[in-house]
């Protein structure tokens, strides 16, 4: 359960605020930073947590190659779970890694050309099938099969209850017979490599079960996991005995940062993924399954002051993708005692905040908050402060820095 007292989170603006000023207090906004002390002691949680099986870091929570990096150099962590070929392309002719397994299947014929086209970037660059139309697309883009394209089945990892399915609407993969269909459809044919097998139980490891304001529903989530958890074992062992007189698989990858420990439990998972329990949005703040340690955060200025209670930020509106709802808003969180007014909420040119430290800010001060998801913040900024201790340590480029688009 997170530890989020009012002392730490004041601690935290004091600390943030006097790294402001020591950079010379005149920063573009909204001013992100990540606190590496934070990104450290979580990426340590999870190799732990992994307790000894690699943790492929998922580069769609995190947007900043500076971070990737400092990741991939942490020991425990291997490979990169991307969400685009564009960004695996990227990747990989920068040297980040040489080893990305991309999670979404990809159309992009343009990008797909440039793969087909690297030996260099096929060797190192794993795509996403569950439709043989994903096959079809790669062979429309080349002349030949001289290079290899390596790829990887997404089964569907939802939980199948009275006909009813729940978790991520992924993949169509749910029976071992198709799974072994479609296997047989890669090695037969010219230039495909069938290396691995996704399993992503969403419904696990993106929801929290420890909401101290609803428990009731908490309770009801944890048996839902429970039961997943169950059918999914199972569904994985059958697929494996379904696959294993056909290929041998170099990864099957599993999991998320709030389900790494019940992953790995399961001798067929040979690898986690894990990105947002290394900068901890507010989505995963109550999970029974670790400590959260808020490492990212940003930063906009009051610019108005209409009443003694209301202090107004510029900005700040940078809610989160998924079903809307007030937890997709961002969180003030530094100072304490701020929140979001019902009427406007978080908006695009001003939130309006109110609460007890509302009334203590001034004309220019900064408010730290919070984002509900992880990478996503990164698409609303070209660079992140680094804070290590009390001061700024470096300023890098994130994805969009660097030009990259989804």
């Amino acid at each position: 359960m997170p530890h989020h007292d009012d002392v730490a989170r004041n601690r935290l603006w004091t600390r943030l605020s006097g790294a402001v000023a020591a950079a010379g207090g005149d920063l573009p906004t909204p001013v992100a930073v990540v606190d590496l002390d934070a990104f450290d002691a979580n990426a340590a949680d999870l190799v732990r947590r992994a307790g000894g099986k690699p943790v492929r870091v998922a580069s769609k929570s995190i947007r900043v190659p500076a971070l990737l990096r400092r990741a991939l150099a942490t020991p425990g962590f291997a490979g990169v779970l991307g969400y685009t070929l564009r960004e695996a392309l990227w990747l990989e002719e920068q040297g980040v890694t040489d080893d990305v397994l991309v999670a979404y299947p990809t159309v992009d014929r343009a990008a797909l050309a440039r793969l087909v086209a690297s030996p260099s970037a096929a060797a190192h660059v794993t795509l996403m099938v569950d439709d043989v139309a994903h096959l079809d697309v790669v062979d429309s883009v080349r002349s030949s099969a001289a290079v290899p394209v390596r790829v990887a089945l997404e089964v569907d990892a939802g939980l199948r209850v009275r006909g009813q399915h729940v978790g991520p609407k992924r993949s169509p993969l749910h029976e071992p017979d198709r799974v072994a269909a479609l296997a047989r459809e890669v090695l037969g044919r010219p230039g495909f490599r069938l290396v691995g097998v996704m399993t992503y139980e969403g419904q696990v490891a993106g929801l929290p079960d420890a909401v101290p304001t609803q428990r009731a529903r908490s309770a009801v989530v944890r048996g839902l996991k429970a039961a997943s958890l169950s059918q999914l074992s199972q569904r994985r062992r059958a697929v494996a005995d379904a696959l294993r007189p056909l290929v041998d698989l170099e990864l099957w990858n599993g999991g998320g940062s709030g389900s790494i420990e019940t992953t790995v439990a399961d001798p067929v998972v040979t690898e986690v993924a894990a990105g947002s329990g290394l900068l901890v949005p507010t989505l995963f703040d109550h999970y029974r399954s670790f400590d959260a340690r808020p490492a990212a955060f940003f930063g906009v200025p009051v610019v108005r002051r209409p009443s003694p209670d209301v202090a107004t930020v510029h900005g700040g509106g940078f809610v989160a993708s998924g079903a809307a709802g007030p937890d997709r808003l961002p969180t003030p969180w530094a100072p304490a005692g701020l929140r979001l007014t019902s009427l406007e909420g978080a908006g695009e040119v001003q939130t309006p905040l109110t609460g007890p430290a509302a009334g203590r800010l001034a004309v220019g001060d900064l408010v730290w908050f919070r984002h509900a998801k992880s990478g996503e913040l990164f698409e609303h900024t070209d660079r992140v402060h680094l804070l290590q201790g009390e001061r700024f340590v470096e300023e890098v480029p994130t994805y969009r820095g660097h030009g990259l688009v989804s």
